[in-house]
């Protein structure tokens, strides 16, 4: 079984903690047999916004964890433990999975663990955690980020985008959606979108970009452009862009390009149709283009990502 580490010490903000506690600690119908083992971590009573909270184990066991997750601190002024520092970077170079959320960056950055690489945390600490933390690429504009050992996340609602995210990679994407269905919350959504919208969206009041990309899924199968896009809701090529990156934080051919993988991603796990099919049904045209976009976005060929996913969503 896959254990999920919670680790507490200091003051934690409540709502962190929570998320992760009922995301990892319930498993949906379909994974009662093959969910995680959640155990809450701390050096002994741990203050969780007004309440006192006695954890199960201490730090010591972060170290045989497969997952640790490091909750939001409640003040990013005041520095995280030493102790969890210790026990987070112990557990890391152990070879567990580490993730935090939202103000649970500075931990990690103390831990040495964002150094050369992409991370975030709410907005409103992103400078506070460059400066704090020089050698980590603080990106304050997306939900999330996935480096493989080490994942951080935005605030409050983006906690929840990451936990699902996890239980995409660990169980696929089925498990993932059902979670998702339980919490009514939206099954997935891009580490790439931005945090906030930046400027108010500059179309009618029937949300024409919301209808656009739901009549995009409706044919991805085809040579779409972003001409084609913005004909279809009546202006031009580089106003639409404007909208794409202030709602989404992508560009039109990003954000096309991040669905065709995803109907990709979801046709390898729920179908046995070869490479060169799914090529073309997601508008990939050939299977050449699939592989290299796919491994481009995902990180792995879609043989091993098939693999890796198809008898966990197949139930």
């Amino acid at each position: 079984m896959h254990t999920v580490a919670l680790a507490t010490a200091g003051h934690l903000l409540h709502f962190e903690l929570g998320v992760a506690y009922e995301i990892f600690g319930n498993p949906p119908r379909e994974a009662l047999e093959n969910w995680y083992d959640v155990q809450l971590c701390g050096p002994g009573s741990v203050k969780v916004g007004p309440f006192a909270v006695e954890p199960d184990h201490g730090l010591d066991h972060l170290i045989s964890a497969d997952t640790v997750i490091v909750p939001a601190c409640a003040d990013v002024d005041e520095p995280p433990p030493t102790e969890l520092i210790d026990a987070v970077r112990a557990a890391h170079e152990a070879g567990a999975r580490i993730a935090s959320l939202c103000t649970g960056a500075f931990v990690l950055g103390a831990a040495g663990l964002l150094d050369g690489r992409r991370a975030t945390t709410h907005w409103a600490h992103t400078d506070e955690l460059s400066a704090r933390y020089p050698l980590a690429e603080v990106d304050p504009d997306v939900l999330y980020t996935d480096n493989g050992s080490v994942l951080t996340s935005a605030g409050k609602a983006a906690a929840v985008d990451l936990s699902l995210h996890l239980i995409h990679l660990d169980h696929g994407a089925n498990i993932a959606n059902s979670v998702a269905r339980r919490l009514v919350v939206p099954p997935h959504r891009s580490g790439g979108q931005a945090q906030f919208v930046a400027t108010p969206l500059e179309v009618s009041g029937d949300n024409r970009l919301a209808q656009l990309q739901s009549w995009v899924l409706e044919r991805l199968d085809q040579p779409l452009t972003v001409t084609d896009m913005a004909r279809r809701v009546n202006t031009s090529p580089r106003h639409l862009g404007r909208q794409f990156r202030a709602v989404t934080g992508q560009t039109p051919l990003q954000w096309l390009l991040m669905q065709r993988v995803r109907r990709a991603q979801e046709m390898l796990e729920k179908t046995d149709q070869s490479v060169e099919s799914i090529a073309v049904a997601t508008g990939m045209g050939t299977a050449t283009t699939l592989r290299r976009q796919f491994k481009r976005v995902v990180a792995v060929p879609p043989d091993s990502y098939r693999r890796a996913f198809r008898s966990t969503s197949a139930d």
